[in-house]
Order: structure tokens, then sequence, then C-alpha cells
């Protein structure tokens, strides 16, 4: 398999492109509009062929590539169940995409968003905002609910093989990866925490709003089209 991971600075998210080595078909996860020319070129330059372009959830804190990138290539837009309505496909939990012998399963992991969606790839996890490397993402807006997320994770992506490494949508305190087992035993939001001890610590973390949530929300259920547009 071949995988990149790719950094924008101003949001801090994480955007990964994953192919299959033999037929050089390949899936971009969580692009950022600003980065588009960046993630055409690389793409490019491997010589794949885009065939799908997959969005965890609905950002809030940056606006989407998705809908670019499929009038540049062709490639479907991939959305969770729940996702933005401009999706061409959206996944249910445990459905399946393929890209020659490379296989791509959806879980659902609603919390932070009530259509948040992890990948898994081989011995992966494409997380989303849903968990972080020593964090989670937020749970108090765009129908977030901490309850729901804490049961993500330990019902979901905690029942992953320990070794599972576990690629976050955004960092901010320079990690890249973790794993499974890892995060079970030191993530300090989880690790032996009980449910409810969970649920106090995000309702108790009175972040500011994302400063772009008033455009990357609207913007990003339309796959990135400008409501002007």
């Amino acid at each position: 398999m071949i995988l990149r991971q790719l950094f924008d600075q101003e949001s801090s998210t994480y955007t990964y492109l994953l192919a299959d080595e033999q037929t050089l078909e390949a899936v971009l996860i969580d692009p950022v509009r600003e980065q588009l020319e960046r993630d055409l070129t690389l793409i490019r330059e491997l010589g794949l062929t885009l065939r799908y372009v997959l969005e965890t959830h609905v950002h809030a804190d940056h606006v989407t590539a998705a809908g670019l990138l499929r009038a540049r290539t062709g490639a479907r837009t991939v959305a969770g169940r729940a996702g933005a309505p401009c999706a061409d496909v959206h996944l249910s939990d445990g459905d399946v995409i393929q890209l020659g012998e490379l296989s791509l399963r959806a879980l659902e992991t609603p919390g932070h968003t009530d259509d948040s969606l992890s990948v898994v790839a081989e011995s992966m996890v494409f997380t989303g905002d849903t968990l972080f490397v020593r964090g989670t993402g937020r749970a108090d807006f765009q129908n977030g609910d901490p309850e729901q997320l804490y049961s993500s994770i330990t019902r979901k992506l905690f029942t992953l093989p320990d070794d599972t490494v576990v690629y976050p949508g955004h960092d901010y305190r320079g990690h890249r990866s973790s794993t499974i087992g890892e995060e079970k035993r030191h993530n300090p939001r989880l690790a032996g925490r009980s449910r409810e001890e969970f649920v106090a610590i995000m309702r108790g973390l009175n972040l500011p709003a994302p400063k772009k949530l008033a455009e990357a929300v609207p913007e990003n259920r339309r796959c990135g089209a400008p409501l002007t547009a």
C-alpha cells in the first residue's frame, strides 16, 4: 500500500493519500481546499488515479477540496451515512471501498459530530476527529454528544487490535500517529476513565468556536462549493 500523510498548517489538519500499489488506484481522506494543487501534484507525480475523496465528517475548521477534486479528476466523493448530502457515496457501518487489493472498511463513530466516520485499512485506522493522539475531538456542536463519543471510542475503536496504527484528523502538539494500545493506556481523557468522568471532562472544556465554523459547515455540506455559487 502507498500512504502519504499531508498537513495543513492553518487548520492543523491531516490529509491522507492511500493507494493500491498494483492498480495505483487512490483515495484522498479529508482534503483541504487551500491544498488542492499540492495534492493534485502529488497524485500526478506518483502516477495515481484518484477514485475516491472521503470525508470523515462535515468539518467546521476548514473547507474541503472534495468537490473541486471531483471536478478535476472524476473521483467519487464519499461520506458517512449521515454525512454531507452532496456526496456520491454514503457509507454505513461495515461498508467497504475497494481499490485493487486494498480494502477500506467504514466504522460509524459519531460523537464529535453525528456523521463522524472512521476508516480501517489493513493494520491502520483513520479516525478523523473522533480520536486524536492523547486526546479526542470536541463534542459541543454539530449534534456532538460526549456520551456517544465515549461509546464510539471504547466500543468501536478500542476493540481493534492494540497494534493498529491510529492516524488522526488533526494534531496540535507535533504528533503524527499512535496505536490503539497506546491510546488505551495513555490517553488522558480515556485511560482509566469512566463514562461519567469522560463526559464531565468534555463538558468542561469551554473551547472557543472554530474560526471558520459559519463558513465551513454549510460549504462542506455542499462538498466545498461556496454558498454564492
